[in-house]
């Protein structure tokens, strides 16, 4: 009688506090969780499923990570993009964003095919409706063009940048549902440019494409 094929081990669940913080985590930069929601320990612990010693433990880092502010016996309030937060963004975007687009000319061939994979990710999340993962799409674009500038330094501190970049890429689409098309043909834009070799029209398609963001965030359609 042959032998049964092994099984492959089942990998173990992830901490009980782990579970917590992904489910408010993610709840938060979908804007399922909107800001101004007043979230409670016992409510949280219900609906992942575990005592409330662990939800703490995520909670405060939520806090840490500057996406809630809890109030002792109360419980933790899910915190609105601020004014401030959505200047300080743009800006450092662009700062970082438009030097990478221009050192990434000429682009290489691996580059374009990533970003044009990328592209076509962001079309098929959006006819489906998705904007959580139209954000996701979206934000991998500008990171691949980071990324491809080889300086670690920058690339980290454009992923300190990735949640609220998120929020604010959902917040966005939400309030102006025509802008998940314009996103796209901003980023065909500056695709063509990087395909096209012109450093500074894919700056200065960057520069109005992130730009774009603050005024929209803020309700000043334009």
């Amino acid at each position: 009688m042959p032998a049964a094929p092994p099984t492959s081990p089942v990998p173990p669940a992830p901490p009980a506090a782990a579970r917590v913080y992904s489910h408010v985590k993610q709840a938060v930069l979908d804007r399922r969780y909107q800001g101004g929601t007043l979230l409670t320990e016992g409510e949280l612990a219900e609906a992942v499923g575990v005592s409330r010693t662990p939800v703490r433990e995520a909670l405060l880092k939520l806090e840490m990570e500057g996406l809630l502010k809890l109030y002792p016996k109360k419980g933790a309030l899910v915190l609105a993009v601020s004014a401030q937060e959505i200047a300080d963004v743009v800006e450092t975007r662009l700062l970082v964003e438009e030097f990478a687009v221009r050192k990434a000319v000429p682009a290489p061939a691996r580059l374009l095919e990533r970003l044009e994979g990328l592209l076509a990710e962001q079309r098929r999340e959006a006819e489906g409706g998705d904007l959580a993962a139209v954000a996701v799409a979206d934000r991998a674009f500008h990171a691949e063009i980071v990324r491809h500038a080889g300086n670690e330094i920058l690339s980290r501190l454009y992923d300190q940048l990735r949640d609220r970049q998120l929020r604010m890429g959902v917040a966005v689409m939400e309030a102006h549902p025509d802008r998940v098309a314009k996103n796209i043909a901003e980023h065909a834009e500056i695709l063509a440019a990087l395909r096209g070799g012109d450093a500074d029209g894919a700056a200065r398609s960057v520069n109005r494409h992130v730009s774009r963001v603050r005024v929209l965030v803020r309700g000043e359609d334009r």
